[in-house]
């Protein structure tokens, strides 16, 4: 029972993350998109600029966190997929979550332009 409501909190708490995420980068998108910028004005806007890096690092861990506490409930429940292995499989996915999401930041923030 206790792995269950860590489980909770920490989707309760990531899902509380990528809410104001999703909704600062929407706004971001739109506002720039609406103000002239193309996506390479955009990219080279982003080149090397800390705050965005550290907001989209924040971004893809609140995701990598929250994505695998729900994929464990639905093997749980649909296919009855119980025990260490669900639990093991479930962390793979974070992950491999976190580190393609965080090599993409790099890739947008610090990588060569």
């Amino acid at each position: 029972m206790n792995a269950a409501i860590s489980g909770w909190r920490v989707q309760r708490i990531s899902a509380m993350v990528l809410a104001l995420c999703v909704s600062v980068h929407l706004v971001t998108m739109i506002v720039v998109v609406h103000g002239g910028l193309s996506a390479g004005a955009i990219l080279a806007r982003l080149h090397g600029n800390a705050a965005w890096g550290l907001f989209y690092a924040v971004f893809v861990l609140a995701a990598a966190a929250h994505v695998p506490v729900g994929l464990r409930r639905i093997a749980e429940e649909w296919l009855g997929w119980r025990g260490a292995s669900v639990f093991a499989a479930s962390l793979l996915v974070g992950v491999v979550l976190a580190l393609a999401g965080l090599r993409a930041v790099y890739a947008l923030i610090g990588g060569p332009l």
